[in-house]
């Protein structure tokens, strides 16, 4: 483990990352107490994307597809005169 203080880290940054990035801890201290560690950047893990995972789930009623009344039309467009 390596422990350096702000001023060392301003300094020398670039080998602090390279180091992090070996699989070394560093760890950034403000004056003998220790702030912040640097460690590598792991991106997240995708999620597992299935097409049709939801199919069957949910159900329409065939009057979903009917026209709207038109009092209920002219708010969706916002005349609600």
């Amino acid at each position: 483990m390596t422990t350096v203080t702000v001023h060392h880290a301003k300094t020398h940054l670039s080998k602090l990352i390279a180091a992090a990035e070996r699989g070394e801890e560093v760890v950034i201290a403000r004056g003998d107490k220790p702030a912040v560690r640097i460690v590598p950047f792991e991106p997240a893990a995708k999620p597992d994307r299935k097409p049709g995972r939801l199919k069957g789930v949910g159900k329409f009623d065939e009057s979903f597809f009917d026209p709207l009344p038109e009092e209920e039309l002219r708010l969706w467009e916002g005349r609600g005169d």
